[in-house]
């Protein structure tokens, strides 16, 4: 019988080099992506694919255990780490801002504000902000993190971090995604459960949506590139 393991690595990479082929093929998204009603239902389509695989390999073993549905060990340290995540993106972004431009690569994030289609983007938001944080930290900081663990704290840390950013499928934004990923990956490690991660990969998420439309030029923007990759390039 197949281990959890090999079918979630076997999952993530396949995942993953769908996402660069799609990437090398096809190359940038259209930057209205986000105010298509066409994106919304292809991104619901996408996370509930992700979900119901991740949930039927999760089922080999203890669901809840894999997924680390517990309550956090401590909120405070959850914040606090939390905290220290941003920190450690803003500083980041100073120091590989000038060489990558991850923002540029993503270009899924539109330039302005059209408020004509605001209904649209508002739905996208919610799948971005909301229904992917669920499933990417279900698939990498739960799941992901459980069966890894047992090479180690810093190796499943380091192995999630690596794998959420190559699912992507990004060049330039990988090290920013690999950082966030780990940086999430930690933050499960210390409260022993994915529901904190869940909450700062949202809102994350929110807060890069609401600076994409706020005029800040995208080469500045370093969130744009951590911010729906998964369903800007959705293969299903």
């Amino acid at each position: 019988m197949t281990s959890p393991l090999t079918l979630w690595t076997g999952f993530v990479l396949a995942f993953a080099t769908l996402s660069y082929a799609t990437r090398f093929t096809e190359g940038k998204p259209p930057k209205d992506l986000l105010y298509r009603w066409s994106t919304f239902e292809g991104g619901l389509i996408q996370f509930a694919v992700i979900g119901a695989i991740v949930y039927g390999i999760a089922g080999l073993g203890r669901r809840r255990r894999l997924f680390a549905l517990r309550r956090p060990t401590s909120w405070g340290l959850a914040i606090a780490i939390a905290i220290g995540i941003g920190v450690m993106m803003t500083l980041l972004s100073v120091v590989l801002n000038p060489v990558l431009h991850p923002g540029r690569e993503q270009g899924v994030t539109p330039d302005r504000w059209e408020p004509h289609h605001a209904a649209a983007y508002v739905a996208n938001g919610v799948v971005i902000a909301i229904v992917a944080p669920i499933v990417e930290e279900l698939t990498f900081r739960g799941l992901g993190y459980s069966l890894l663990v047992r090479f180690g704290r810093w190796t499943a840390i380091l192995l999630v971090g690596v794998t959420f950013g190559l699912a992507h499928g990004l060049v330039e934004a990988f090290p920013f995604l690999a950082a966030l990923g780990a940086g999430l990956a930690y933050l499960r490690s210390r409260v022993d459960s994915v529901y904190p991660g869940m909450i700062v990969h949202g809102l994350f998420n929110a807060f890069a949506l609401t600076v994409a439309v706020s005029g800040k030029p995208q080469s500045e923007n370093i969130l744009r590139a951590c911010a729906a990759v998964w369903p800007a390039h959705s293969p299903f």
